[in-house]
């Protein structure tokens, strides 16, 4: 099993992942640009003072929770002088079955902090609470049993639903935004 530094030096500069993307781009720079990162968080101080240096993040561009996702930690990076990489959770499987949601799922994205030393130091992801929340009572009055001839039809609806959502629900970035910084403060 690679080390985190290993994972690191192989992954994307953020930058590079988001000229890169041939899914979301425009609507992970459209949340990026219109997130009204609070200027005034004291938090942001004790991140920096706290030993935390790199972020590496599993992830996908055909993400939803990507693509509403990352724009925020960017913010949070830019203010807090973290430097993050991308690393394809395709590419190598390896590393996401290190993190898996509920040990079980390869749920994306995946937020993995670390010191200087490359040590760990917190995980978030793949969601806020309040969007879990969202997602799975959509979920539960929405589809139809798996069985059901109507469920893929119905899954697509609600993954429209979810993604119109994420595109527009400034309070689920600011959820986004709170989950991770009580993350890591």
């Amino acid at each position: 099993m690679a080390h985190l530094r290993t994972y690191y030096a192989e992954a994307k500069p953020f930058e590079q992942y988001i000229q890169d993307m041939e899914q979301n781009q425009t609507e992970l720079l459209n949340i990026y640009k219109d997130f009204d990162m609070p200027t005034d968080d004291e938090r942001i101080e004790k991140i920096k003072d706290s030993g935390y240096k790199y972020v590496l993040v599993i992830t996908e561009d055909w993400c939803g929770d990507a693509m509403m996702n990352n724009p925020i930690l960017k913010h949070i990076a830019e203010q807090a002088n973290l430097e993050v990489r991308v690393f394809h959770r395709d590419d190598n499987t390896d590393l996401i079955d290190q993190y898996l949601t509920n040990g079980k799922s390869r749920s994306i994205p995946i937020y993995i902090f670390m010191n200087e030393k490359f040590e760990q130091k917190a995980v978030w992801g793949p969601r806020a609470l309040n969007v879990q929340k969202f997602v799975e009572a959509l979920r539960k009055a929405s589809l139809p049993d798996k069985t059901d001839p109507s469920f893929e039809e119905k899954q697509k609806e609600v993954h429209l639903k979810i993604r119109e959502r994420y595109l527009t629900d400034a309070s689920f970035w600011h959820d986004v935004y709170e989950s991770i910084m009580s993350r890591l403060v």
